[in-house]
């Protein structure tokens, strides 16, 4: 029975151990604390989130990293894309040539704008990069513990690591699918949160579904011209990490990005917001990191400028719409270095 190690007790984490377990995996998840982990054992759940969370005694929890990555078929890091970088570094030590390694993570690195793959690349030895693999996809947490069927999709540069990663993560009612494109689907699943944010303002500030329709749409093609600057395939954006994680974001209540977003509109601030939250809301730090890549390549991305406005410069939910709404509209798959409009001129053109 192959053995996985979970880096973080996150709900996501957490969920993913709960899902491993019930397929007869053995799942031992590492606490960054005896406290925590003394805690989490006692207790059955996370003092700190729902009651609903609940461990079952299969999953082993332990402080101890060695404990915790010994025999480890795979090792998910499922902790906040910030905290990425000192997380893989206590793990790098333990990395085997057979070690699968999972980023469960949706974020971008605040200073250096780098997706959570490279990241976890810098940081081990170049032998395993090879292991890398990216899970993404419309997971609600609180509906897949309620056994609610839901789908995701692992990409890693090389097909075979994928398909090998997708039968060990496979689960009754959780789907898993392969794609090769890492770029794409990691980029998917962190910058969908940007929009989610938006979507929220939009749901606060009682605009209807004409204009978050238009907001996510709008999002989407944004999302899916900064991938393809960085080298994503344009279609992953329609796929699991792409439309399918922004549907599921943008419109469910059980979203955090959209719940900051919402919130906002009602005019509370970042920082009241965010301190009153106990996970973190990845499109917050995310908007950042974009925003800074789209200055860096030239990219035209009006929506994430806007929600950087919003959340750092006390820019007005409501004004900043206004100002989405006038601007000079073209087609709608032209923009300042956006590839999309002549990728398909292109292919017109053969």
């Amino acid at each position: 029975m192959p053995k996985i190690a979970i880096i973080g007790t996150t709900t996501w984490g957490k969920t993913l151990g709960v899902v491993l377990v019930q397929k007869g995996l053995e799942v031992v998840l590492w606490a960054r604390t005896e406290q925590e982990a003394i805690e989490l054992r006692d207790a059955g759940s996370n003092l700190a989130v729902p009651a609903s969370i609940i461990l079952p005694p299969q999953i082993s929890v332990t402080s101890s990293l060695s404990e915790a990555m010994a025999r480890a078929r795979a090792v998910i890091l499922a902790v906040p894309s910030q905290s990425m970088r000192q997380n893989i570094r206590l793990v790098a030590e333990h990395l085997s040539k057979s070690t699968l390694i999972v980023n469960a993570a949706k974020g971008l690195e605040i200073g250096s704008n780098k997706r959570m793959s490279q990241v976890i690349a810098e940081e081990i030895d170049p032998r395993f990069w090879l292991n890398i693999s990216v899970l993404s996809g419309p997971n609600l947490s609180r509906e897949i513990l309620s056994g609610l069927p839901a789908a995701a999709v692992v990409a890693a540069e090389s097909g075979a690591i994928a398909r090998i990663t997708k039968k060990l993560l496979t689960a009754p009612n959780f789907c898993v699918y392969t794609n090769t494109d890492v770029i794409g689907v990691e980029l998917g699943g962190a910058l969908k949160n940007i929009i989610a944010l938006g979507a929220g303002m939009a749901d606060g500030l009682g605009y209807g579904d004409n204009t978050k329709a238009a907001f996510i749409t709008r999002g989407l093609t944004e999302m899916t011209a900064l991938g393809v600057t960085l080298g994503a395939n344009p279609l992953t954006f329609s796929g699991l990490a792409g439309l399918g994680d922004l549907i599921a974001t943008c419109a469910s209540p059980l979203s955090r990005n959209h719940y900051v977003g919402e919130e906002l509109a009602k005019e509370r601030s970042l920082k009241e917001i965010t301190d009153s939250m106990t996970e973190v809301a990845e499109g917050v730090s995310t908007t950042i990191a974009a925003w800074g890549l789209a200055q860096q390549l030239g990219v035209e991305m009006p929506i994430t400028e806007k929600i950087h406005q919003m959340l750092y410069e006390n820019a007005s939910p409501r004004q900043a719409v206004t100002e989405l709404m006038a601007a000079e509209a073209n087609h709608e798959l032209a923009g300042r270095r956006w590839n999309l409009f002549s990728l398909f001129r292109r292919r017109r053109r053969s």
